[in-house]
C-alpha cells in the first residue's frame, strides 16, 4: 500500500478510507466487503471539469483470484459513466502486473497504449499500460454487484 500512503495497520487503513470518502474529497470510493471485512476498494478520482475520472482498484491478498475485483470494477465503471455522468474513465497499471490489465479489460476498458518509463519505483523506471473507457463503450458482460451508500 506504499502508493496509497503507507497503510500498514488497521488504524492506517481506517484513516485512508475516511480521507477517500470525506465530503471535500474528489474521490468516489466503493469498498468491497467480505462478511463486513474490508477486502478491497474501487475508486474513481473525479475531474469534474473534463467529466472524466481516474479509475483505480486494489484487493487484499486473501480476496484475490475470486473475480471480485473485475465484477466490482465493472459495476463501479457502469455507475460512473451511466449514473454519475462521467464521459471517460482512465486507468493505468505497471506492465509487470498483467493481472491488473486483465481486470481492466474484463471491466470494459480498452488498452490505449504503453507509457515508457512512467513510474520510478525503487530507482527503476517502469513502463505502464494505459486504458480508457467511454460512456459510449459497451458495458462489460458481468453481473453487477449491489452498491450501497454507508
Amino acid at each position: 500500500m506504499t502508493r496509497q500512503g503507507g497503510v500498514v495497520t488497521l488504524a492506517d487503513a481506517e484513516n485512508y478510507v475516511h480521507r477517500l470518502i470525506a465530503p471535500s474529497s474528489p474521490h468516489e470510493a466503493w469498498t468491497v466487503a467480505d462478511n463486513d471485512v474490508l477486502a478491497g476498494l474501487v475508486c474513481v478520482t473525479v475531474d469534474e471539469e473534463n467529466k472524466s475520472g481516474w479509475f483505480w482498484y486494489w484487493m487484499t491478498d486473501t480476496a484475490r483470484g475470486r473475480g471480485w475485483t473485475s465484477q466490482a470494477a465493472a459495476t463501479v465503471a457502469d455507475w460512473a459513466l451511466n449514473t454519475r455522468g462521467l464521459e471517460r474513465l482512465e486507468l493505468a497499471h505497471r506492465v509487470n502486473n498483467p493481472a491488473s490489465g486483465a481486470i481492466a479489460r474484463r471491466a470494459g476498458f480498452v488498452r490505449e497504449g504503453t507509457e515508457r518509463g512512467k513510474f520510478l519505483i525503487s530507482g527503476q523506471r517502469i513502463d505502464v499500460d494505459t486504458y480508457g473507457r467511454l460512456g459510449s463503450d459497451p458495458s462489460a458482460p458481468f453481473e453487477r454487484v449491489p452498491m450501497a451508500d454507508s
